[in-house]
């Protein structure tokens, strides 16, 4: 096994050379916040599928073709007009650099050999633990947050946990030296401790990283996060925004909100005193890029740094 291998399976994060490019398995790496658990690859990648039969392929690929051709018949050329231009100019910049990283990607053989496998909950690299995977169906929070009865809500955290042998010889009792019964909404619910907690929500059970915490509400109540003393503000914001765009809204996915909507949020007042990381996704819309940049940017109070961009590979 190659050094960047064995490093990949330790961080996730596998390392190209002569490239800026880097290939991340979101498992891998969040299992690294883990002590007693681990994410199980089967329940993260779900959207794995069988390859379908060769004959069937080969139908679907056809049809698919023939559909293509009709949409090019269909579509008339234009005349770009500002913004296009502008995007397309991005595009053509972004673009030897996002065909390098893939280039790099097909070079490493063993890489794609491990990819290949990755929804496998096996991996001899690192000790079993427990499998951390839905079992029952998972809670909608962002339904459960809209209800009235939500600031009734409350997540109960066990703390050392132990087993206990039950007298009748069934299944052992698991007994707690702390429990702790929090309001899940609009509260800080946080795990100081060095080792792995379980929570129980409603009949369902989860598990919080060791000193890890969250705070699940509306983005209204988002200055209830802003610290006293900014000596103890943030000094990594990663923010992902419900972006207005079609795909979401034609298939309700997630509900979204206004560009102007995030203008208001106290990025300033959230950060450290040394200053701040700021990390926000955007789609590749046009409109949305010039927004950010002239208008979110300086109400934030950010300076923009550098640019990174997510191949997804199908």
């Amino acid at each position: 096994m190659t050094d960047k291998l064995s490093t990949f399976f330790d961080s996730g994060i596998y390392r190209f050379e002569n490239s800026n490019a880097v290939f991340i398995d979101p498992v891998r790496a969040l299992n690294r916040s883990y002590t007693r658990f681990r994410v199980s690859p089967s329940a993260y990648y779900p959207r794995f599928f069988d390859s379908k039969p060769a004959g069937e392929e080969s139908k679907v690929s056809s049809n698919s073709r023939k559909r293509k051709r009709k949409e090019k018949k269909k579509k008339k050329p234009h005349a770009l007009n500002e913004r296009e231009k502008i995007a397309d100019q991005r595009h053509q910049e972004v673009r030897p650099l996002l065909l390098k990283a893939h280039e790099c990607l097909m070079r490493e053989t063993d890489l794609l050999e491990v990819m290949s496998n990755l929804r496998s909950d096996f991996d001899s690299s690192r000790g079993c633990g427990d499998s951390v995977s839905p079992g029952v169906p998972e809670q909608s929070f962002v339904e459960l947050g809209r209800v009235w009865q939500a600031p009734l809500y409350e997540i109960t955290l066990n703390f050392d946990q132990c087993e206990k042998p039950n007298a009748d010889g069934g299944s052992p009792i698991m007994q707690y030296s702390e429990q702790r019964v929090l309001p899940i909404f609009d509260n800080l619910v946080l795990n100081e401790m060095g080792d792995d907690v379980e929570a129980e929500f409603l009949n369902s059970r989860y598990v919080i990283p060791r000193e890890s915490s969250f705070y699940m509400s509306d983005l209204g109540q988002i200055h209830n996060l802003i610290p006293a003393d900014s000596g103890c503000g943030f000094n990594l914001i990663v923010i992902d925004p419900p972006w207005e765009n079609g795909s979401a809204c034609q298939k309700s996915r997630y509900p979204t909100l206004p560009n102007h909507y995030f203008l208001s949020l106290p990025i300033k007042q959230l950060t450290h005193t040394d200053g701040a990381l700021v990390a926000l996704w955007v789609t590749n819309r046009e409109k949305l890029r010039g927004f950010v940049e002239k208008e979110l940017f300086p109400a934030w109070g950010v300076r923009y740094v550098a640019s990174f961009y997510w191949l997804k590979m199908a």
